[in-house]
C-alpha cells in the first residue's frame, strides 16, 4: 500500500513510503527536511519490517523540540501498519 502522511513540528512537510502485506518498508521520499538526514533514514528503514524500525526512531528530538522528522515518520509507520492490518481482516 502507498502511503503519504504530513509532519507537524519540523522541518519535513511529509513523507511517502510503500508498506506492504508483510509490513516491510520500500521507497520512502521525504518532502523537505535536511536532505543528508531525510535520505540517511530513508536508506535505513528501505527493506525492514516496520517492527524493527519503529523502536529505533520512536520518541527521537530535534534541539528543544518534543519530536523530530525520525519520530514524525515513527508515527506514520504506526498507523500505516494500523491501516494494513486492519484491511486484512
Amino acid at each position: 500500500m502507498d502511503f503519504k502522511l504530513k509532519f507537524t513540528g519540523v522541518c519535513s512537510m511529509m513523507v511517502e513510503f510503500k508498506l506492504d502485506e508483510d509490513l516491510i518498508v520500500s521507497n520512502v521520499a521525504f518532502t523537505g527536511g535536511c536532505p543528508g538526514n531525510t535520505i540517511g533514514v530513508a536508506k535505513l528503514a528501505s527493506g525492514r519490517h516496520v517492527d524493527d524500525i519503529v523502536p529505533d526512531l520512536l520518541g527521537t528530538t530535534c534541539d528543544k523540540r518534543p519530536t523530530s522528522c525520525p519520530d514524525q515518520f515513527a508515527k506514520a509507520l504506526i498507523q500505516a501498519k494500523n491501516d494494513v492490518i486492519s484491511k486484512r481482516k
